[in-house]
């Protein structure tokens, strides 16, 4: 690379499910995670995705509005946030999944990293990838 060149970055969007599992347990999204304050890859984010990941902890895992509130900044910390513009109804059996392909589209993602069926299922929409998490690490982890 020539010097004062800028490293590409990869942009994602991630699935609420990768978001959860990594809060939970610091699983493969922890590894996102790392490389997005690294500024290896670009995490895309909206005001959707953030609140059912938000929702899911509160509803099925019980926190508390503190680790609530420190969840939703800690993300918003190294995150591009994004206003989807345009509503999408690709995904008939799980309507909030469409959430994530808005937020890809509007973000101009070139993956889509998550562990939900329907999205895989996809394989790709608009030209952005869809990937499982653990495919995408061994892909642009160095």
């Amino acid at each position: 690379m020539a010097q004062g060149t800028v490293p590409i970055v990869v942009s994602v969007t991630v699935d609420t499910s990768v978001y959860i599992g990594t809060l939970n347990s610091q699983g493969f999204g922890a590894h996102l995670f790392t490389m997005a304050r690294a500024g290896t890859i670009r995490i895309d984010i909206s005001d959707a995705i953030l609140d059912e990941t938000i929702r899911v902890l509160r509803e099925k895992f019980a926190w508390d509005g503190y680790r609530l509130h420190d969840a939703r900044l800690r993300l918003l910390s190294f995150t591009n946030h994004v206003t989807p513009t345009q509503v999408l109804d690709v995904i008939k059996e799980d309507p909030p999944d469409n959430r994530i392909l808005e937020c890809a589209v509007e973000a101009h993602s070139n993956y889509i990293v998550t562990w939900d069926k329907d999205l895989l299922r996809l394989r790709q929409y608009a030209g952005i990838e869809i990937v499982k998490a653990n495919d995408f690490l061994q892909r642009w982890q160095h």
